[in-house]
């Protein structure tokens, strides 16, 4: 930024345009990684258990309200998770959300019959919890990743 031809107002602007922009991408790069990083298998290190990828597939994500849960044997597909969080805007809220009705089950583990009458003895792979837990270490790693996209800055000074 060129600011020795500029008014100290428009340094100002340019700043504060240029930190707004910044701030949205750290917002959605944080977001995309709690996707990413809740979805990751077992076997690739991550905690969500992954036989047919139904479960992986029912994250869907929303920028007006929390993503229902689909009742019944439903076979997900993408969702396009990647497109609702570019278009999110700073200060919006995201909603990360599974819609497969077994995910709580999968997530949390359930002793006991349902209510449909089957047993289970499920152990809770903790999934959503663990990545939940990493929320202000995925915000700096998102700085981190996000802040070479940037121009750093001084804060204008007057005079």
């Amino acid at each position: 930024m060129a600011t020795e031809n500029l008014s100290f107002a428009a340094q100002v602007s340019e700043w504060a345009k240029s930190e707004l922009e910044r701030s949205e991408a750290v917002f959605q790069t944080a977001a995309q990684e709690v996707a990413n990083e809740v979805r990751t298998p077992v076997a690739e290190g991550g905690r969500m258990p992954l036989k047919t990828g139904n479960l992986r597939r029912s994250l869907m994500a929303s920028t007006s309200d929390m993503p229902r849960i689909q009742e019944g044997k439903t076979t997900f597909s993408d969702s396009g998770i990647e497109m609702i969080i570019a278009g999110a805007e700073l200060g919006s809220t995201i909603y990360l959300g599974f819609q497969a009705a077994y995910a709580a089950r999968m997530n949390y583990g359930f002793v006991g019959t349902d209510s449909l009458g089957r047993t289970y003895n499920q152990v809770g792979y903790g999934f959503v919890d663990a990545v939940a837990q990493r929320w202000p270490q995925i915000v700096a790693q998102a700085e981190t990743k996000v802040g070479g996209r940037f121009e750093a800055g001084p804060v204008p000074q007057s005079g």
